[in-house]
């Protein structure tokens, strides 16, 4: 054993973060050793608490650290619109849009075959709890364009259909400043599909 076994620990764990490479994670590992004591066990108890305290809200599935998290408490949400996202970053994505202002109704996953994930393994249940028990005018599937996530949303759409309630998709195609030569025929066709009477 050499006298960095330590050091290689750390920067091995920050290499399993998300987007770290081995670089990055060298770099956390000495602003760790060369920052003081108290600050590494403040980071520390952070992260310990975290994995403690943080669970899931018992009405949207969203994090928080209470019962209810902090969007579902809000009197100012439109709590008759629920928008269906694939996991928590997803809220945070589109609350800074600034451009939504009603609930949310977080899977944590999509429906994937190949990852041996069902309707049952994602946060479907208390979904079709709350469009019958709560005044659901519209729920809006924003879950990603690609195969599960256009699974998921076609899945959802077959069990709330008969509700009669308002079933809404995201628009997809061309991004805002973007160049009709540059867009790839998939987003192209689906900017045609998606148009909009002006």
């Amino acid at each position: 054993m050499t006298n960095l076994d330590s050091i290689n620990t750390l920067i091995n764990f920050f290499t399993k973060l998300p987007g770290v490479g081995y670089k990055t994670a060298q770099r956390y590992a000495y602003y760790i050793i060369e920052t003081d004591n108290a600050h590494v066990r403040a980071f520390s108890d952070a992260l310990v608490m975290v994995k403690e305290k943080v669970k899931f809200c018992v009405r949207c599935g969203n994090f928080t650290d209470t019962d209810t998290c902090v969007l579902c408490t809000r009197r100012s949400k439109d709590s008759g619109i629920i928008c269906v996202v694939k996991d928590p970053r997803d809220v945070i994505a589109i609350e800074k849009s600034g451009a939504f202002n009603g609930t949310y109704h977080v899977l944590h996953g999509v429906i994937s075959p190949l990852d041996r994930k069902g309707p049952n393994d994602i946060n479907l249940k208390t979904l079709l709890v709350r469009v019958r028990e709560e005044q659901t005018e519209e729920v809006i599937i924003a879950t990603n364009p690609d195969v599960e996530g256009e699974a998921t949303a076609n899945y959802i759409a077959s069990l709330l259909k008969p509700s009669g309630i308002k079933i809404t998709r995201l628009a997809q195609g061309l991004s805002l400043g973007s160049a009709l030569e540059y867009a790839d025929e998939m987003t192209l066709g689906a900017a045609i599909n998606n148009r909009n009477t002006i």
